[in-house]
């Protein structure tokens, strides 16, 4: 079972049979993914609305180093939290939290010696080193995956995406000791350093992704974030069809449930919570309709002359 993908350059074109299509592929997913943190169902709508519109505002800009889902996903939490966050303001009369550098002074700001283009410098770097993480992470998932070594894919995901001790960590598995964790993550570490000495020749980037993997520090580069924005080890959303068939073997249902109630990753469920309510999909067809009349009048201004 292969999940329909769509094509970005029809979407970058403004077609609207893809952008509806899109909407009928991905709205079921991304109200479950909303509903989990609002409840009232109008205000989820309009939040969907919002981020389907802002991806096709944004689409001429689309990184093909995410897949579409991510870029929408992560459109869609943006919008989300931005509800969140002017409901607080409304209910608690709060400041508005999003103004920049909050909690830094005039008096810091003064003696701040970092020059605009060692902050662009600095800045351009760290996200080529995230991003190439998130394509060696990935790159070991995936190798991981086709080994069936689904304890070791547990183990490493609880100890970088989780954040879970060590102790912890043996205790859940059923492993020997501590040791036994230790040597599943210094292999880990090991064959991470063998993919970016493959993929980055020039060792421009190898030195930031060691001080990240090993200690967090030098570079303000986040595993546990690269990890998850990068959604390095989400399944597709075939796999999870096939385990609630229950059609998939125990390797790799037990990293599933894992994955998606102990990690508790949020995409994976808003996949879950949207396939097993098929009965409901009347109700999906309902939302996409009314939806689809603003996407239509947006991608008709963007392709028709003033």
């Amino acid at each position: 079972m292969s999940e329909w993908k769509p094509d970005i350059a029809l979407l970058a074109r403004f077609d609207d049979a893809e952008w509806l299509a899109v909407e009928k592929h991905f709205c079921g997913r991304l109200m479950a993914f909303v509903a989990r943190r609002v409840r009232d169902v109008q205000a989820r709508e309009d939040i969907v609305q919002d981020a389907f519109l802002g991806a096709v505002r944004g689409i001429e800009g689309f990184d093909p180093a995410y897949t579409f889902e991510q870029y929408l996903f992560g459109i869609c939490k943006n919008r989300t939290i931005d509800h969140l966050r002017r409901k607080k303001a409304l209910t608690l009369g709060a400041p508005d939290d999003s103004a920049d550098e909050p909690g830094r002074t005039l008096e810091d700001l003064a003696v701040d010696d970092e020059t605009p283009s060692g902050i662009v410098r600095q800045k351009d770097l760290e996200e080529t080193g995230t991003r190439m993480l998130q394509e060696l992470l990935r790159a070991w998932v995936e190798e991981t995956w086709k080994q069936n070594e689904f304890v070791r894919l547990m183990v490493v995901e609880a100890l970088f995406s989780a954040g879970w001790r060590n102790r912890d960590t043996w205790q859940r598995f059923e492993l020997r000791d501590e040791t036994a964790v230790a040597g599943i993550k210094f292999r880990a570490l090991k064959r991470l350093r063998d993919l970016a000495q493959e993929r980055d020749a020039e060792q421009r980037v190898l030195p930031l992704l060691s001080a990240a993997v090993d200690a967090g520090e030098g570079f303000h580069i986040d595993v546990r974030q690269a990890w998850r924005d990068g959604r390095v080890s989400c399944p597709a959303r075939h796999w999870i069809a096939r385990s609630l068939s229950g059609a998939l073997e125990a390797g790799p249902k037990n990293f599933l449930a894992f994955h998606i109630d102990e990690v508790g990753c949020e995409y994976c469920r808003a996949n879950l919570d949207d396939l097993s309510r098929l009965e409901n999909s009347a109700e999906i067809e309902a939302v996409v309709a009314r939806l689809s009349a603003s996407t239509l009048q947006l991608l008709h201004s963007k392709t028709r002359p003033s």
